[in-house]
């Protein structure tokens, strides 16, 4: 018997028209995909040698659960260099993709019946993610005629007793939008105020043109640092999406 749990979850939109475009393009159909996010440039040369190395190397055995020490380390290296903040390698835990990350953090702080907000248009797996945790998705749409800012009143009107979390992306997935300093700040503050956790999906960090600027949220300041959960990768800047 399948859990309650999991019948309640519906499947990606995402992979299934993946699917769908993969029988087309078997057919010998010329098909443009538009969904999932993958970038169209190879894996970098220097990666993969070094993922090569590796396995010669016999580095193929179980690591640490939080993941290698001299990982974590590097991480915390890179939010120091790009963004000035300070992380400890206990600060930090890899998984096997951003995806996993996301489903534990919810996992890790959501109990039955916490509400996790979720602007909208969003990816489609959040919601069921939040499903999973046994939590209530609260859905704001957010207004194409406003370029898909991040609407910090309309959130508001959404944040009650039972709120535990947001879950935003920026650069987001699927609209584009940037969001700014200025709206993250003041989101920031809403969660320090409200005492609720912001998870920060950054995995698209680096895809960002003509002159956008990302903004990594735990920067902001040291109070909504402390509400932060930040989520990060290399599947999008360095198409190491498999």
């Amino acid at each position: 018997m399948i859990s309650e749990r999991i019948k309640n979850m519906t499947p990606s939109a995402t992979m299934e028209q993946a699917a769908k475009i993969a029988e087309l393009k078997k057919q010998g159909i010329q098909v443009i995909g538009f969904n999932v996010g993958e970038p169209d440039y190879n894996t970098p040369i220097n990666i993969i040698q070094k993922a090569e190395e590796a396995y010669r190397l016999g580095l193929t055995r179980y690591t640490p659960a939080a993941g290698m020490i001299e990982l974590r380390e590097e991480i915390c290296r890179k939010f120091k260099k790009d963004y000035g903040l300070d992380y400890t390698p206990k600060d930090v835990i890899v998984s096997s993709g951003a995806k996993q990350s996301l489903t534990n953090a919810f996992m890790a702080i959501v109990d039955p019946g916490d509400e996790v907000i979720v602007p909208t248009p969003c990816w489609v797996s959040y919601v069921e993610m939040v499903k999973l945790a046994e939590g209530i998705p609260v859905l704001v749409a957010l207004e194409e005629k406003n370029g898909f800012r991040l609407d910090v009143e309309r959130i508001r009107k959404s944040v009650t007793a039972k709120t535990k979390a947001i879950i935003i992306n920026s650069p987001n997935n699927p609209t584009g939008a940037v969001y700014s300093k200025e709206d993250l700040r003041k989101l920031g503050q809403l969660a320090v105020e409200n005492d609720f956790y912001i998870i920060s999906d950054e995995i698209y960090e680096k895809l960002i043109y003509d002159g956008a600027e990302n903004i990594c949220v735990a920067a902001l300041s040291p109070e909504i640092k402390e509400k932060t959960i930040t989520i990060n990768g290399v599947s999008k800047a360095y198409a190491m999406t498999g």
